[in-house]
C-alpha cells in the first residue's frame, strides 16, 4: 500500500505514526519536493529519495514516536561527501529539507451508561479526536437512532448493547479514560471491580461521596487496597462546577479530562 493507505490502516489500527515530506529540493536530489513516506514503530511506506539521508530520517522519525513528541521537526540534510550521516554520506549533490510531522495514535475513552449524563459527556467528547467507546445495558439506550447524532464529530464511535459490560472493558486498550456512570450501582460497582483489574489511564466513577464510601468499603472486600482503589476518582468532575443537570455535569467531565490530557502526551495505545 502506498503512504496514504498505510496511515488510514494505522488510524485505525490506533498506532502513531509520522508522515515525512521532502519539502524543498535544490540542486540534485533523489525525489522532488512533495515526495511523502509514512513511518511507524515498526514499518515504512512510500520514500522520499532512499540512501543514507532517508534512513537518519527513519531513524528520527522513530525517535520522535518513541519520545511522545507530537509537534514538527524540520531536517536539513546537504547531499555531498563532505558530510557524514549516521549511515554514511550521499552524493547526489544537492541539498534538501523535509519535514516530520507526528500523527498521535488517539486516545480512547470509554463511557459505561449511556443515560443523561452520560449521553451528554459523548456529546462533547465526540466532537475531539478520540476513539469513543459507548456501552450500555439497556439495548434502547444505544439505539442507532439514539447513537447518529454523536457520529457526527471528529471521534471514532462504536456503541455496544451489553448485558454483561465488562465484557466491554476486557476489550479496551491499555491506557484508555473509563467512564462509570450507569443506572445501576451494582453494575458501577462490577465495572469499578473489573476497571481496576485492568490497565486504564483514568477511572472516574460518577456518584456522592457516600456512594463513593459504600464503594470503597465493597472494593476492598474484594481484595483491592487503598493504593488500587484510589485510581477511581469520585465524584468525576470538576468541583468549582456545581450544576447537577447532565449538561453542567458533562461540561465539568469534559473540562476535567481535557486539564488532564494537557498534561500527559499520547503515544501508541493511548487513552
Amino acid at each position: 500500500m502506498d503512504w496514504l493507505e498505510a496511515i488510514l490502516r494505522l488510524r485505525e489500527l490506533n498506532e502513531a505514526a509520522v508522515v515525512v515530506t521532502l519539502v524543498q529540493a535544490r540542486g540534485h536530489s533523489p525525489r522532488d519536493a512533495g515526495a511523502k513516506m509514512a513511518v511507524s514503530a515498526t514499518g515504512l511506506w512510500g520514500s522520499v529519495g532512499g540512501g543514507n539521508f532517508e534512513a537518519e530520517v527513519v531513524d528520527r522519525a522513530r525517535e520522535l514516536l518513541s519520545s511522545g513528541y507530537t509537534s514538527t521537526e524540520l531536517m536539513n540534510f546537504a547531499l555531498n561527501d563532505k558530510v557524514v550521516t549516521s549511515h554514511g554520506v550521499q552524493c547526489c549533490g544537492g541539498e534538501v529539507s523535509v519535514l516530520l510531522e507526528v500523527l498521535p495514535a488517539r486516545r480512547t475513552v470509554a463511557i459505561f451508561g449511556m443515560g443523561h449524563v452520560g449521553y451528554e459527556i459523548a456529546h462533547i467528547l465526540a466532537r475531539l479526536p478520540v476513539n469513543l467507546v459507548l456501552a450500555d445495558s439497556r439495548q434502547d439506550a444505544v439505539t442507532a437512532e439514539r447513537m447518529h447524532p454523536l457520529t457526527q464529530g471528529q471521534a471514532s464511535v462504536s456503541a455496544h448493547h451489553a448485558p454483561a459490560p465488562e465484557v466491554v472493558l476486557q476489550g479496551l486498550p491499555p491506557g484508555a479514560t473509563i467512564l462509570v456512570l450507569t443506572h445501576d450501582h451494582a453494575e458501577d460497582l462490577i465495572l469499578c471491580d473489573a476497571a481496576l483489574r485492568s490497565q486504564p489511564s483514568y477511572i472516574g466513577l460518577i456518584g456522592s461521596r457516600s456512594k463513593w464510601q459504600r464503594f470503597r468499603k465493597r472494593l476492598q472486600e474484594e481484595g483491592h487496597d487503598d493504593g488500587q482503589i484510589g485510581r477511581i476518582t469520585c465524584p468525576i468532575g470538576l468541583p468549582a462546577i456545581t450544576g447537577k443537570d447532565p449538561a453542567s455535569i458533562a461540561i465539568g467531565v469534559a473540562a476535567d479530562l481535557s486539564s488532564r490530557w494537557g498534561n500527559v502526551q499520547c503515544t501508541g495505545n493511548a487513552s
